[in-house]
């Protein structure tokens, strides 16, 4: 029963962080001023910790971690692209064009991480 709420709670921060990201990038390639609220800053790393926390903590009640399991090691190599071109997306982009094609690679990394999660494939939807 446990397993199952953990799960759950990753599964929800897992779409709570997508969808604050796409809204984050909308709102930085628009120039928002919502993109400077203290709110927009902080919860992502909330979401995003206790997304990181739930992961660890499911990964040690299947006993599948990175570097032993192809597919876990998988989603965490995924999940360091994803945040390096989320990165250039929402704040290290030298232009719009650059911006553009980080959030559309993230987007896609984010996808494929999923695909590898629901798969237990590290090739994930490339393996389809």
């Amino acid at each position: 029963m446990l397993y199952g709420i953990i799960k759950h709670l990753h599964i929800g921060c897992v779409a709570l962080s997508g969808a604050g990201f796409v809204l984050r990038a909308l709102w930085t390639l628009t120039g928002d001023p919502r993109m400077q609220h203290r709110i927009t800053r902080r919860l992502p790393h909330i979401i995003d910790t206790v997304l990181l926390l739930s992961a660890v903590t499911l990964a040690v009640m299947i006993q599948q971690y990175p570097f032993a399991d192809s597919w876990v090691t998988a989603k965490v190599m995924g999940l360091i692209l994803y945040v390096v071109l989320g990165a250039i997306a929402l704040r290290h982009g030298p232009t719009l064009t650059v911006r553009l094609g980080a959030l559309l690679a993230a987007l896609a990394t984010y996808a494929w991480i999923i695909s590898v999660a629901i798969l237990k494939n590290p090739w994930g939807f490339f393996a389809v």
